[in-house]
C-alpha cells in the first residue's frame, strides 16, 4: 500500500457514500403522491432526524476532492485529462442506463441534451463537480500563494453566505414556487445586496455554494495540523449539534407550518422542495456538520487488515457506487415497505419507519458495494464502468 495515502480520507469517502444512501432512503417517507406526502406525525419526525444526520455527505465529497487536487499538482491539460478519464466514462455509461430503464427512453435522451435525467436526480452531483474542476486551474495560482489570514477571511465571507437562505426567508416571508420546464420547483428569491429582477449576480454570488468547500479543503491541507482529541471534540461536538439543530428544526418547523400538525398530508412537489431548504448544501447547518465530520475523520491515522481488505476496495469503487446505487436502493425500499408495513401501524409499530430507512441504506450499501467491486475487477472494462 502507498505509505503516503491519506487513510482518513478513505474513511471519510466511504462514510459519506453511506450518508448519501441514507438520505435517499428517507425520500419515500416525505415524497410521493402529488409530490409531497407524509403519512404520519411520527414519519415527519423520523425523516427530520434521519435525513438531517447525513446532510453533509456531498460537501464531504467536495472537500475530499479539493484536499487532494487543489491547488493543481500538474499542468492544466494533464489535470483535465486525468479527471476526464476518471469521471466521464462511468458517468456516460450510467446516464445511458438510467435513461433506458427509468421513465420514457426517447424523452430521456432528448432531455440529456440540456441536463441530466430527472428520474436519476442524484446525477446532478457530477455536473457540479465538473464545474468545480473547471475553475480549479483559475484559482490555483492564488491558492499556491495565499496566506492563512487571507484564506480565513475568504472562508469567513463564505460562511456568512450560508446564512443568506435564512435571511431571505426572514426578509421575504414564504416564497412562491416557480416551475421550470423540468418540473423542478425553485423558490423565488427575495433580492439581496445587488440582486434584482434583471440581475441575479449579487455581491456574494461568486463566493457562495460549493466553492467554500473547495477553500475548506485547501485550508485544512495547508494550515490545520493534527489536533489533540480534547480540542477536536471541543470544536466538533458543538458544530455538529448546532448544524443538526438547524437542519432538523428547520425541516420540522416548515412541515408543521404547512400541515398544522394534521396527517396524512399531501401536496405538490414544490412544498417538499421548500421543506428541504434547511438541508441544502449552501446553508449554515450543513456547513457546521461538515466541519465536525472533517475534524473527527482526521483523527483516523492507522489502517489495518479491515482497512486494506474491506474499506479500501469500497473507497476505490465509491464513485461508481454513487452513480448506480439508486437502481438497487429503490427496489430495496419498496420491498421493505411492502414486507414491514407503513408507519406506526406497521409490523414494528413506532419503529417501523426508522428500521425501514436504516435497513434500506445498509442493504443497498452492502449490495451495491459487492457489485461495484466485482465489476471494477473486470480486466480493462471494469474501471471504465466504475471509475
Amino acid at each position: 500500500m502507498d505509505n503516503q495515502r491519506e487513510i482518513w480520507l478513505d474513511w471519510l469517502r466511504v462514510t459519506a457514500l453511506f450518508m448519501v444512501m441514507l438520505t435517499h432512503s428517507c425520500e419515500p417517507f416525505y415524497l410521493g403522491g402529488e409530490g409531497s406526502l407524509i403519512l404520519t406525525r411520527a414519519d415527519a419526525v423520523w425523516v427530520a432526524v434521519l435525513n438531517s444526520l447525513p446532510r453533509a455527505a456531498v460537501a464531504l465529497f467536495v472537500f475530499a476532492s479539493a484536499y487532494l487536487q487543489f491547488p493543481l499538482h500538474y499542468s492544466t491539460g494533464e489535470f483535465f485529462k486525468k479527471r476526464a478519464l476518471r469521471i466521464l466514462p462511468p458517468f456516460f455509461f450510467w446516464t445511458v442506463v438510467y435513461a433506458l430503464v427509468w421513465g420514457q427512453p426517447v424523452q430521456n435522451f432528448k432531455d440529456l441534451l440540456l441536463n441530466f435525467n430527472y428520474a436519476a436526480g442524484h446525477l446532478w452531483f457530477v455536473y457540479m463537480l465538473i464545474g468545480l474542476y473547471l475553475i480549479m486551474p483559475l484559482l490555483s495560482p492564488w491558492a499556491d500563494k495565499v496566506g492563512k489570514r487571507e484564506l480565513q477571511l475568504y472562508l469567513g465571507i463564505w460562511l456568512f453566505t450560508t446564512l443568506i437562505p435564512l435571511i431571505r426567508q426572514w426578509a421575504g416571508g414564504p416564497a412562491p414556487v416557480i416551475y421550470g420546464p423540468s418540473g423542478i420547483p425553485n423558490g423565488a428569491k427575495y433580492p439581496l445586496w445587488g440582486e434584482a429582477s434583471w440581475n441575479t449576480y449579487g455581491v456574494f454570488y461568486y463566493l457562495s455554494g460549493f466553492v467554500g468547500y473547495l477553500l475548506l479543503g485547501l485550508y485544512f491541507r495547508r494550515f490545520v495540523g493534527r489536533l489533540e482529541w480534547r480540542k477536536t471534540l471541543a470544536i466538533a461536538i458543538p458544530s455538529f449539534l448546532g448544524g443538526f439543530a438547524i437542519c432538523c428544526g428547520g425541516f420540522l418547523s416548515r412541515v408543521w407550518a404547512d400541515t398544522a400538525g394534521a396527517f396524512p398530508f399531501e401536496g405538490p412537489v414544490g412544498i417538499a422542495a421548500l421543506w428541504e431548504g434547511p438541508w441544502l448544501n449552501d446553508t449554515l447547518g450543513v456547513a457546521l456538520m461538515t466541519l465536525a465530520w472533517i475534524l473527527l475523520f482526521r483523527k483516523i491515522s492507522s489502517g489495518g487488515a479491515f482497512f486494506r481488505k474491506v474499506l479500501l476496495p469500497v473507497s476505490k469503487a465509491s464513485y461508481g457506487m454513487y452513480l448506480c446505487h439508486m437502481l438497487l436502493l429503490g427496489a430495496v425500499s419498496a420491498w421493505l415497505r411492502s414486507a414491514l408495513g407503513i408507519g406506526p401501524e406497521g409490523l414494528l409499530g413506532l419503529w417501523t419507519t426508522p428500521v425501514e430507512i436504516l435497513a434500506t441504506a445498509l442493504l443497498s450499501f452492502v449490495g451495491i458495494a459487492l457489485l461495484c467491486i466485482l465489476i471494477r475487477r473486470i480486466p480493462k472494462l471494469g474501471k471504465w464502468i466504475m471509475g
